[in-house]
């Protein structure tokens, strides 16, 4: 009997965890790093061209680091994912007691009396061998892999997102004040992307505000304090 679960499924946010850690660490990056860049710039420079100049580079730079850098990590783990795969497939052959055995072990260790850890273990077996064991040895599962592509392009059209909105302040507000509209718009947009972030994973919105606003103010303050012990007016 095939059975529909759809109904019986109460919303969850797992599902989301890969797209979304790289979509907002991307954004809240290109918000933090193009607006520290530029503030620091901004501390020492009297003249607004070197600060949107600044800016555009940090975001072009940093659009390209995040998507190389997501890239390289998300593929390295699928690269470890695959071996240790292949690795089971050749233990199920060499010794498939042994490996059922084992995989009733689990389930007798996350609370099953040993007959029924053992029934388990056969029938998920006599199913997929290689799907129960990579699920419940290796703990690998479909919402768990992340594709390298996918992370890659989400992390870079979400740094750039991010990026643009304190470039658009350092080409449109007073540079007399300059600094100050950065932090108070970057800081405004930190906190809009930590609401939005714990939103859609379904946590607490305070909680993120909080920590991404307080960790944002410590980097641009000590890159302004950077730009005005190093920076020389010009």
């Amino acid at each position: 009997m095939n059975l529909n679960l759809e109904g019986y499924l109460s919303p969850h946010y797992v599902h989301k965890s890969n797209w979304l850690r790289a979509a907002v660490l991307g954004a809240n990056d290109g918000i933090l790093s193009t607006a520290s860049i530029a503030i620091g710039v901004a501390a020492a420079s009297s003249t607004r061209e070197p600060i949107i100049l600044a800016a555009v580079a940090g975001l072009v730079a940093g659009a390209l680091s995040m998507a190389a850098g997501e890239y390289v990590s998300v593929s390295s783990q699928t690269d470890l994912e695959k071996s240790d795969i292949e690795r089971e497939k050749e233990e199920l052959e060499d010794d498939p007691e042994g490996e059922l055995q084992y995989l009733a072990a689990i389930y007798e260790q996350r609370g099953l009396k040993p007959q029924t850890a053992l029934q388990v273990a056969i029938e998920l077996t006599e199913k997929d061998a290689l799907a129960a064991h990579v699920r419940d040895e290796l703990g690998i599962t479909e919402l768990s892999q992340a594709n390298p592509i996918q992370a890659a392009l989400a992390s870079a059209l979400s740094f750039t997102a991010g990026g643009i909105l304190p470039l658009l302040v350092s080409v449109f507000f007073p540079l007399k004040t300059m600094e100050t509209w950065l932090y108070v718009f970057s800081i405004l947009f930190l906190a809009v992307m930590g609401a939005v972030s714990a939103k859609t994973g379904g946590s607490k919105i305070w909680k993120a505000i909080v920590r991404i606003t307080f960790w944002g103010t410590i980097a641009m303050g000590i890159t302004a304090g950077v730009g005005y012990l190093f920076g020389v007016n010009a």
